[in-house]
């Protein structure tokens, strides 16, 4: 007799488990469609057909399943359960709670929503009988967070408001407005493989701001962009990322900690809850939704947490938010999908990976971007992925295919993580493709000269490294002096700008405004030095110079001290100028 499950659908058995892979047959269900296998009704995801049996990748640990046990369809793909408690939350890759956060789910359970009891104060903003049309606005929820929780008209729905709830404290499942026939609750589902739909995608027109000097100065990023963060093991890819959840401008953060070890995101949430959000004085996790989905988890939920990852912040999007998807990392993503892929027995591409390894990514990178949101208001999700390549091979596919589909690469060096220099971004393998936008936003904003500052501390590394090289095999005294000259830009550049100390509390955020002082100031200073030694000074008298205020004024002066920057500046010229004279006198 055909088993059935409690709602009263039939329900189908289990023929064969491998793993996480699950063969089920009498199942009525399509690619993509969830499936609750088991007496505790794990979830899966129906991954292929063939005739009367599916196979289902779980979403858990699939010991005690058996042959003979009940698996029941839901008739849907795998859906993300949204509402106001996300913000502040730790969740797994398939948005349920994890420990720490709101305990209203049970293991196994798939998209349920709070528990009873659990109320929010809204507050309307239409009333009865106004017309709404998909994504507009009906009202606030209260959150206790600084981010306003907008409840919006779902896609797809338009009408008359027929019923509107008066403000008050509600349930998750309460209807708050009616539209048309379509009951409207804070709670709601999108199936995260989805991209949630907009009016149209906007050129991005600003930066999204992190106050990390590499990034700002040399290698920015647009709101609505995309980076990736190649790096081998050691090389301070977390950190980077870390450190960019905490100080970027965006409105909400979105951190998936896809395959990593425990005890750094343990390290993640630790510091999310102790530090103090800038932009409002209270914590920066009552903006931030962290994806945990550590490496002891499940393989198969670390393939969803990154599209979990995304349709969170294209949720918070469409209320006219910027939020930033921070995924790391991609690579343990991609090794999930090799994993999966070598299980069911799909050909394999290179090195092992599935053929369509590049769609995937492409998938995911595509849902970035600056967008007119479908209530008419402008919002943005930004994507920056990690990418850790076994051994540090900068050409292997994950990252071949990323660079693909990026508009910037924060490429992490090795010999500069040895040398303790961090971040430890490369100025010569990095890139940018964001920078004509955002030097036209500096513009506007007062600063005309960002894109040519930043083109002429380029060159200087350039030249520095290419010097650098020959050193090596003449030393530096039988160089030219303009270029020991170049050789000193360079260790400026290096030590004043490029470095950041992320354990100083001046140095760990650095504002706009202290980066182009810090870089016209070196840059002044270098200036200065190629014209004494033009007009004869000899580069050891210039090189005995103490230099050591500027370089270290990054971390003496505050994050927004341009002023001090400005003062150090001038008494170095004016060192270099009374070692001139000495020596001319």
């Amino acid at each position: 007799m055909t088993a059935r499950a409690i709602d009263g659908t039939q329900a189908a058995r289990i023929t064969r488990v491998n793993g996480p892979l699950v063969q089920v047959d009498g199942a009525d269900a399509a690619m993509h469609d969830v499936l609750e296998l088991g007496p505790h009704r794990s979830p899966g995801e129906v991954v292929a057909v063939r005739g009367p049996a599916v196979t289902v990748q779980a979403y858990e640990y699939t010991g005690g399943l058996r042959p003979g046990d009940a698996a029941v369809p839901l008739g849907r793909p795998l859906a993300a359960p949204l509402g106001p408690w996300l913000l502040g939350g730790l969740f797994d890759g398939l948005l349920r709670p994890l420990a720490g956060g709101p305990v209203w789910l049970t293991a196994g359970s798939l998209g349920a929503t709070p528990a009873h009891g659990t109320t929010r104060r809204f507050i309307p903003s239409v009333a009865k009988s106004d017309t709404a049309g998909p994504g507009g606005i009906l009202g606030t929820v209260a959150t206790g967070g600084p981010v306003e929780f907008r409840l919006l008209v779902p896609p797809h729905v338009a009408g008359t408001v027929r019923q509107v709830a008066g403000p008050g404290e509600y349930g998750p499942d309460d209807v708050l407005v009616t539209v048309g026939t379509a009951p409207v609750t804070m709670t709601t589902a999108w199936p995260v493989r989805t991209p949630r739909p907009y009016t149209a995608r906007r050129a991005a027109d600003a930066p999204l701001l992190t106050g990390q000097r590499v990034v700002d100065a040399f290698f920015p990023i647009a709101k609505g962009g995309t980076a990736a963060v190649p790096g081998g093991f050691g090389t301070g890819k977390t950190l980077l990322l870390q450190q960019i959840a905490k100080w970027c401008d965006a409105h909400v953060i979105v951190y998936v900690g896809c395959g990593e070890r425990g005890n750094e995101m343990a390290d993640v949430v630790g510091e999310l809850s102790t530090l103090e959000d800038p932009r409002t004085g209270g914590r920066l996790l009552d903006r931030t939704v962290v994806i945990a989905n550590t490496s002891n988890m499940p393989m198969m939920a670390r393939e969803a947490s990154i599209y979990t990852g995304v349709t969170v912040a294209e949720f918070y999007r469409d209320m006219g938010y910027d939020a930033v998807v921070i995924a790391d990392s991609t690579s343990r993503w991609a090794e999930a999908l090799r994993e999966f892929a070598s299980r069911s027995g799909t050909p394999p591409a290179e090195e092992g990976y599935p053929a369509d390894l590049a769609s995937a990514l492409a998938a995911f990178y595509e849902r970035a971007g600056a967008v007119r949101t479908l209530g008419g208001g402008a919002g943005s999700v930004t994507i920056v992925g990690a990418v850790s390549p076994p051994g540090g091979d900068m050409t292997e596919p994950v990252i071949a295919n990323t660079e693909r589909f990026v508009r910037c690469r924060w490429s992490l060096d090795r010999d500069l993580a040895y040398a303790r220099h961090y971040p430890a971004v490369s100025w010569s393998a990095s890139f940018s493709r964001d920078t004509g936008l955002v030097g036209a936003d500096h513009a506007r904003r007062g600063d005309p000269g960002w894109n040519a500052r930043r083109a002429r501390a380029l060159d200087v590394l350039a030249d520095a490294d290419r010097i650098a090289a020959l050193a090596d095999l003449v030393g530096t005294g039988g160089l030219p002096a303009h270029e020991r000259m170049t050789l000193l830009a360079g260790r400026l550049l290096r030590d004043g700008v490029l470095r950041q100390n992320a354990l100083v509390a001046n140095d760990a955020y650095c504002t706009a405004v202290k980066s182009a002082a810090l870089l016209d100031a070196v840059l002044a200073v270098c200036d200065r030095c190629h014209a004494l030694v033009e007009a004869g000074t000899g580069p050891a008298a210039i090189e005995a110079v103490d230099f050591g205020p500027l370089a270290r004024a990054r971390e003496t002066l505050g994050p927004a001290d341009a002023g001090g920057i400005t003062r150090l500046r001038n008494e170095v010229l004016a060192r270099l100028d009374a070692a001139a004279a000495r020596r001319t006198g």
